[in-house]
């Protein structure tokens, strides 16, 4: 299977293949059958979190595509076609990365033109609305560019809440929320439920209330779907644990109930027997600048057995990892519990994990229940062999490493270290450490999506050059240790400027957390020259002059990062990531997006999912399960708003 698909703007899309598949019990395809449709019937859910106009400017921007009879073939309209694309990947009018509205490409004039030779009879428009004021406000929200400006916007010298263009607050001040959500946990207790998971906070007749995303709720329609199809999922199960997990992550779709949703996190941990297993719900709280709601999201998935004897060793000796850790006493976990991690391939992909989906899963995100009932966690092997394959020979690690040997280096042991660095950051980086009791994730506000990040990198970087893992089998030497050193300073430093536009900051907190670790180590050891920058050909480079003393580093910078989340200290979590992990030196920024721009490549890419087909006997019961990758990204994109396009365009 040929892993590229196609490219556009900044953007490539992948396929990612099911490995055996084919081979598996009908009984283990049906279940990730059923589990898939739960998976893409979330859709709309996450579009409509992203942005309140994102599901009304995707019915106007797909009528166009289907509908349009005027010249397809100009410039303007493929730059309209260039657009739309990139609204799909975006799941909305934000870019997937940097959240910033994603400019329209065509003028003003041309969207008249798209208008005026479009069939806009099956469009149902808003009750209360004309057609003529409908399209007025879509052509605002596309080609004002004061409207809607950012979907999550971290300055903290700014309201949070008022900057961003997300959906999960209405009429509501940043202050009003934080003071709302504080004052729900003051008597909590030290077993919370995840205050504001799973609402919209809005303000009606001076007063906060939440509405709560449930099946009588807010996005009743698509989670009737998702329930529709996880009952059916539940017949198929690998066993009775799942099954009971999965009732009460129903019963809690139902009722909208937090402390279901805990239940269902606390089952899910404890779940290690089963093949398939799956994520399914409000969970990862980036798009939220508080830290507070939960975007949807699933991802279907069965395990890989051999590739998971790595995690397995990993999860194994996560007490060993715990009590060497470099960190503060005062800040480890005496006793580690429940850590589980394995190695999965993924065979759906939803809401928040789709099209760009991460490569590795730590879950549960309640501290509480990490630290009493331990967590889950999973690296995603066949997204990153497609990322793998894809890299091969196009010319990136040639032009941005210093080195015929660190070249040689990536290529050796590139893919092993990539993966082994997953496995450390999401089975034991992230579930490593304790909070002091009282202190809350919310206490680092905008910045702690970006510290724990660094936290579970460092940790990752930490043990990755460890003689432990020698002794456990998990790398050959320590060659391997040093090509993700290799990577990740090159990425941090250099390469993953490419994703920045000329004169922007850094934004994302993955990116953040990246230049962080980097541009601290760097500073840090500028005495001892351990890491340097060095100029070639007129080009920019980094080098390693010292790996061992580069590992100390990662050791101090981790041992900091802990105390700042085990205390809450917002200060200094604010200090580090201004002065390290947002700025971008200009100039360095422009040779490295002219030395990119020659190679031709795309800087962020994403997934088609496979098609699955349900086969059933003449009496309608099915009995197996067919899979093809045939279907390209626009069919793929325009199937799933028709298929399940579950929610009315004002929700």
């Amino acid at each position: 299977m040929n892993v590229f698909a196609e490219k556009f703007a900044d953007i490539k899309i992948l396929r990612y293949s099911v490995p055996q598949f084919e081979v598996l019990d009908p009984k283990k395809k049906l279940y990730i059958y059923h589990l898939s449709q739960a998976a893409l019937c979330g859709r709309d859910i996450l579009w409509d979190q992203n942005n309140r106009y994102n599901l009304r400017i995707r019915a106007v921007l797909e009528t166009i595509w289907t509908t349009f009879s005027g010249n397809r073939d100009s410039e303007s309209f493929k730059l309209f076609e260039i657009y739309l694309k990139r609204v799909w990947f975006s799941n909305g009018i934000h870019h997937h990365y940097s959240t910033e509205k994603i400019p329209a490409g065509f003028s003003d004039s041309f969207f008249d033109e798209l208008l005026a030779k479009s069939d806009w009879s099956d469009l149902s428009i808003p009750s209360g609305k004309s057609f003529e004021s409908f399209i007025s406000e879509i052509r605002d929200v596309i080609f004002n560019p004061s409207k809607e400006v950012k979907r999550v916007n971290l300055e903290s010298d700014k309201d949070l809440i008022e900057t961003s263009s997300n959906n999960y607050y209405q009429g509501v001040s940043q202050a009003e929320a934080e003071a709302f959500y504080a004052n729900l946990k003051a008597n909590a207790g030290p077993e919370p439920v995840s205050f504001g998971l799973n609402s919209t906070l809005v303000k009606e007749s001076g007063q906060l209330t939440e509405i709560v995303w449930k099946l009588n709720g807010k996005y009743g329609k698509a989670i009737e779907q998702i329930v529709f199809w996880l009952n059916k999922a539940t017949e198929y199960a690998d066993n009775e644990l799942q099954k009971k997990y999965i009732r009460s992550l129903i019963l809690y779709y139902e009722t909208g109930d937090l402390a279901l949703f805990d239940q269902y996190s606390m089952d899910w941990v404890k779940e290690l027997a089963g093949e398939v297993d799956f994520v399914n719900g409000f969970i990862e709280v980036y798009g939220d600048p508080l830290g507070i709601k939960g975007s949807w999201e699933s991802i279907v998935n069965y395990k890989d057995t051999e590739a998971t004897k790595r995690a397995t060793i990993l999860s194994q000796n996560a007490q060993w990892f715990e009590d060497h850790s470099p960190v503060n006493p005062e800040f480890k976990k005496t006793e580690v519990k429940g850590v589980s991690a394995k190695v999965i391939h993924v065979a759906m992909l939803g809401g928040d994990c789709y099209p760009a989906t991460p490569i590795g899963i730590n879950l549960p995100n309640a501290e509480w229940i990490r630290e009493k009932h331990g967590s889950k966690s999973v690296t995603i092997e066949n997204i990153t062999q497609s990322y793998f394959l894809d890299s091969m020979n196009n010319g990136m690690l040639e032009e941005f490493a210093g080195s015929s040997e660190e070249i040689e280096r990536a290529k050796t042991f590139g893919y092993l270290a990539g993966n082994l660095h997953t496995d450390l950051h999401e089975c034991l980086g992230h579930g490593s450490g304790k909070v002091r009791e009282g202190v809350n994730t919310e206490a680092l506000k905008n910045y702690y999506s970006t510290i724990e990040e660094t936290r579970a990198d460092l940790f990752a970087l930490y043990y990755i050059m460890d003689e432990q893992l020698i002794k456990l089998g998990l790398v050959p030497s320590e060659e391997a240790a040093k090509a993700e050193f290799d990577a990740y300073l090159r990425n941090g430093l250099l390469t993953q400027l490419t994703r920045i536009e000329p004169g922007k900051d850094i934004e994302e907190s993955h990116m953040r957390n990246r230049q962080l670790i980097a541009r601290w180590v760097y500073e840090a050891g500028k005495d001892q020259n351990i890491v340097e920058f060095v100029r070639k050909d007129e080009k920019t480079f980094v080098r390693i002059n010292d790996y061992q003393k580069l590992r100390e580093l990662f050791g101090q910078l981790l041992k900091e990062i802990q105390r700042i989340k085990s205390k809450g200290d917002f200060e200094a979590a604010k200090n580090l990531v201004e002065d390290y992990a947002v700025k971008v030196d200009r100039h360095l920024h422009a040779e490295i997006l002219e030395r990119f721009e020659k190679l031709g490549l795309a800087p962020y890419a994403g997934f088609l999912n496979p098609v699955y087909e349900l086969k059933t006997w003449p009496c309608g019961t099915p009995y197996d399960v067919e899979i093809r990758y045939d279907e390209d990204y626009t069919s793929q994109m325009l199937r799933y708003s028709a298929d399940f396009g579950l929610l009315p365009m004002v929700n």
